[in-house]
């Protein structure tokens, strides 16, 4: 799930005018997914396998196969995506390599076809009849509504940005060669069939993509059609190929990947620091100098006093029972996709009356925020106090979604993509959460010193549409 994009500011300028240009939608197909929760998306979309079963026995665990026979669902599934729909994506500005790769799988090896620029249509269904090239649509999501909605409640579900790609296969041809991925993959199979092998994981649960060799992956552990309405879940590290039958004019299927760099480890590695900040405070031991030369010269006895400092550590952690993590909780708020409010709606808007303080509230888009206490960023040279930030993503632009980082991908002022959220001080904490807590809460009853903290709070709250006023 790479988060595709380029930093080229012609290109960027290109995606920035298409923002305000009608999005292609799904239409004329009822939808089988149920959009009430995330947690009932998630389950109509495995359906009918049980939610509890499939993370008992499937989950990081193996493959799963739901071969449904459905003519309702391979309806829904087919107006997802279409191979029909590229001539007017293409006509929406799309670039080679942002949003388009052309490929084929030759001789166990992956063969780019790009072209350099914007993607011309006509050249692209040229290089997909003639050279039976697979074509590779980037995030999707950017584009189609219904996709989006899908994508949102399931970040919402697995608290992981979600990433999706489109694969068109003509027939007789494959795209890929065998590799594994370093995310779990849910594959909806929209049009024509796809024959799939599946092999053992020389690399469980891997944490990088990688391309393996015929002669070392030995003989498939599963093969199958897939036919439209068809579901395939296989967790990370599964290696897999596949290729459309000769007699099958192409098949279309999306992939819906998460839980890129979400494991224990990553999750250790952001929130140790804040975990040794804080135990430092109390702790002497941890304050103590280490030993002269260590940096040029390791000991067994330094080892030995790092395993029981860590111990300290996980002392420290049964004790506070809270571990912090920032980064990766930004990183998620930052990248992820807004809600999906749908194509007719008007721009998010503070609901209800400005808040007083007899006014009645309640919180709203509770899976788009999170509350989060770090060192002051706005005084970062002088003495560390400790602020409380409030992070959320309601104006994240669905047209970035997974498409680059921070770093290279320019928002509209043509500067990089910003944290939207607020800062208040560690006192405003516990009103915070008992918000966070609460299904409705009176402004006069949040645990504050004063009125005027209490109506700020409320007001700061409303204006960045997160509370609504009854």
């Amino acid at each position: 799930m790479p988060r595709k994009g380029g930093k080229h500011a012609d290109m960027v300028k290109e995606t920035q005018a298409q923002c305000k240009r009608p999005k292609l939608d799904t239409a004329g197909s009822p939808s089988v997914l149920r959009f009430e929760s995330p947690d009932s998306l998630f389950r109509s979309l495995i359906s009918p396998m049980e939610e509890e079963v499939f993370f008992r026995e499937y989950w990081e665990q193996k493959p799963l196969l739901v071969q449904r026979n459905d003519a309702l669902v391979a309806a829904y599934y087919q107006c997802l995506f279409q191979l029909s729909d590229l001539m007017e994506l293409c006509s929406q500005g799309l670039y080679y390599g942002r949003d388009v790769n052309v490929c084929r799988c030759v001789n166990g090896k992956k063969k780019v076809l790009n072209k350099e620029g914007r993607v011309n249509y006509m050249q692209l269904k040229k290089d997909f009849d003639q050279k039976k090239a697979t074509i590779q649509f980037h995030q999707p999501q950017r584009f189609k509504d219904e996709l989006w909605k899908i994508q949102e409640k399931l970040e919402c579900y697995f608290g992981s940005l979600v990433g999706s790609n489109v694969y068109i296969t003509p027939q007789g041809s494959q795209g890929l060669p065998p590799h594994y991925d370093d995310v779990e993959v849910f594959i909806l199979q929209l049009e024509g069939e796809k024959h799939w092998r599946l092999y053992k994981p020389t690399v469980p649960l891997a944490r990088e993509y990688n391309v393996e060799s015929e002669d070392r992956i030995g003989n498939p552990t599963h093969e199958f059609i897939l036919k439209p309405g068809d579901l395939l879940y296989f967790p990370r590290g599964t290696i897999h190929q596949a290729d459309t039958p000769h007699g099958i004019s192409h098949s279309t299927h999306v992939t819906i990947s998460t839980y890129q760099n979400n494991s224990w480890g990553d999750f250790l590695l952001d929130a140790i620091p804040g975990l040794v900040f804080d135990a430092a405070k109390e702790d002497v031991a941890l304050r103590m100098s280490i030993p002269r030369q260590l940096l040029m010269v390791n000991t067994a006895d330094s080892t030995k006093k790092l395993s029981s400092l860590l111990r300290r550590l996980a002392d420290h952690l049964e004790s506070s029972r809270e571990l912090r993590s920032s980064d990766m909780k930004k990183d998620f708020i930052m990248h992820r996709l807004p809600p999906c409010l749908g194509c007719d709606s008007d721009p998010l808007t503070p609901g209800g009356k400005l808040p007083k303080i007899d006014s009645k509230i309640k919180l709203q888009f509770r899976d788009h925020a999170i509350i989060t206490v770090e060192p002051d960023q706005e005084h970062a040279d002088e003495i560390r106090r400790e602020m409380v930030y409030v992070y959320h993503s309601l104006k994240n632009r669905r047209e970035t979604h997974m498409m680059g980082t921070e770093d290279d991908t320019a928002s509209e002022d043509g500067l990089a993509q910003q944290t939207h959220g607020l800062q208040f001080p560690l006192s405003y904490l516990d009103a915070l959460k008992q918000i966070w807590s609460s299904s409705t809460v009176n402004v006069k009853e949040l645990n504050l010193t004063s009125d005027e903290e209490k109506e700020n709070l409320a007001l700061s709250l409303w204006t960045e549409c997160l509370i609504e006023v009854l």
